[in-house]
């Protein structure tokens, strides 16, 4: 008889440079950019959105040399409620895991929701529920495997992504300056109607408010350090990519739009996961004259949700394993089989994701935008704990006597990194919804319901712990043996 592997006793440090780097650069790029980008120049413009996803992507490049700081001291895979807990509180700690898991298991249900409704370009009339089924199986055997599956799936996601975003700089470079597409466009569209800029200040704040959610998915980062082979080498080569990503991808992309296409264009509103033919992306490679540009983007749109969803499965599944080490979530949730997947997280994680099958009883598109808003504050609130962690970090680090030449990844820029950050983040979360003319309040509603729950759970917590905020000389600056 064949006898059973023992259960490891750790998480396998099976993530190579590559998987680390392309987390990295696929992290960043999704929908917000194949879809909303479009949505964002109709409502302030191409200068105003320039603006704001410039204000967004700076605000993001400091989170993630906080974040880099912070993971090749200490790289763990519950590194949001770990760093949390260590620096600020293990009240805070335990409001932010929770807040991190939920943020990403909901994701994963809100894009399942996205990939039944993108599917139906090609299958109009097929049942919902059986889509959902098939893609939460995919991302559940990717990440049953190990963790090194997951780092080779979103490999291989991410290079879709970013080679179509080349071949659209390429196109859409060549049709500006009339090498593709006829006559050279120039900056007309851009300085329509005598200024690049529209709708004014709230226009602006509004768009400011979706980069970040466009955004949101840098961080994943922090969670593979924990199965990286070699973090110290390999998070800080990834990070250092993050400020050249964010102005390849983003801003370049988005003067590429606002130059090809009219502000004006009603079909840049249109644009969603329900019509992706009017996908900014897909709207230009057709001006090029590319007729199959509508299914290619379907297809890239669908590997960019499909990937979302992928790596929430793998990010909560491993903070959901770091709280229970801690003893913040069921003992059971941390053990590990033969190939150090947690697989009782696993399984719970893939629970939530099951929330996708009500797309097929309410209707894709509601149910999508529901789980959206609900899943997205809660991305706001994870890195304002990020930058508030990593404040405490340095002081900490300095209070205890330690010298930062020690350090194996410095950010720059600091205090004003962290802070700036922590700024621009909150008035992106005290901004949410109260810019737009037309009041929604279920969206506002469902939109919020992430900070009562957050602070509930953290007040909660302090209450029946009596727990308090760490002195700075007591924070815990211990590190891995093995490092």
């Amino acid at each position: 008889m064949r006898s059973k592997k023992a259960p490891a006793t750790s998480l396998k440090t099976s993530l190579k440079a590559r998987h680390m780097t392309m987390i990295a650069l696929g992290g960043s790029i999704g929908t917000g950019l194949f879809l909303a980008s479009g949505g964002a120049i109709a409502s302030a413009g191409p200068g105003g959105a320039l603006i704001a996803y410039a204000a967004v992507g700076l605000m993001v490049y400091f989170l993630m040399t906080s974040l880099g700081e912070l993971a090749t001291y200490l790289p763990d895979s519950g590194s949001f409620s770990t760093y949390a807990t260590r620096f600020v509180s293990p009240a805070f700690g335990f409001a932010v895991g929770w807040n991190f898991w939920y943020n990403w298991a909901v994701t994963i249900a809100a894009e399942l929701a996205a990939a039944t409704v993108i599917i139906k370009f090609w299958f109009p009339d097929s049942p919902s529920f059986l889509w959902s089924l098939l893609f939460l199986a995919i991302m559940f055997g990717l990440n049953f495997l190990s963790a090194k599956g997951y780092g080779e799936s979103e490999y291989w996601f991410a290079m879709i992504k970013i080679i179509t975003v080349v071949l659209f700089l390429i196109v859409g470079v060549s049709m500006i300056f009339g090498i593709l597409g006829g006559e050279a466009v120039g900056f007309t569209n851009f300085n329509m109607d005598g200024g690049s800029m529209h709708g004014g200040f709230f226009a602006l704040v509004g768009v400011f408010m979706a980069a970040g959610f466009s955004f949101q998915g840098t961080e994943l980062i922090g969670v593979a350090a924990g199965e990286s082979e070699n973090p110290r080498e390999n998070v800080p080569r990834a990070i250092r990519q993050v400020f050249w990503r964010i102005l390849i991808f983003y801003i370049f992309a988005i003067l590429v739009i606002g130059l090809l296409i009219p502000y004006t264009d009603p079909s840049l509103l249109q644009s969603g996961v329900d019509n992706i033919g009017v996908s900014p992306f897909t709207l230009v490679f057709e001006k090029a004259g590319l007729a199959f540009a509508a299914s290619v983007m379907n297809a890239v749109i669908l590997s960019s949700v499909l990937s979302a969803g992928n790596s929430g499965m793998y990010a909560s599944t491993r903070v959901l394993y770091a709280m229970a080490k801690q003893g913040m979530a069921p003992k059971w949730l941390s053990r590990l089989n033969s190939r150090g997947v947690p697989v009782g997280a696993l399984i719970v994680t893939t629970a939530v994701g099951m929330l996708a099958f009500l797309a097929s009883f309410f209707g894709d598109g509601v149910v999508y935008i529901w789980l959206l808003n609900a899943s997205g504050m809660c991305g706001f609130i994870n890195w304002l704990a990020i930058a508030v962690s990593h404040y405490r970090f340095r002081k900490a680090y300095i209070a205890q006597g330690h010298d930062l030449k020690d350090l194996p990844f410095r950010a720059r820029w600091f205090p004003f990194g962290p802070l700036f950050a922590f700024v621009l983040c909150l008035i992106a979360i005290l901004g949410q919804g109260g810019f737009s003319g037309d009041i929604d309040w279920y969206t506002i509603i469902a939109t919020y319901f992430s900070i009562p729950l957050f602070l509930s759970i953290w007040f909660g917590y302090r209450l029946v712990k009596k727990s308090r905020i760490t002195p700075l000389k007591e924070c815990d600056l211990s590190t891995k043996t093995n490092l």
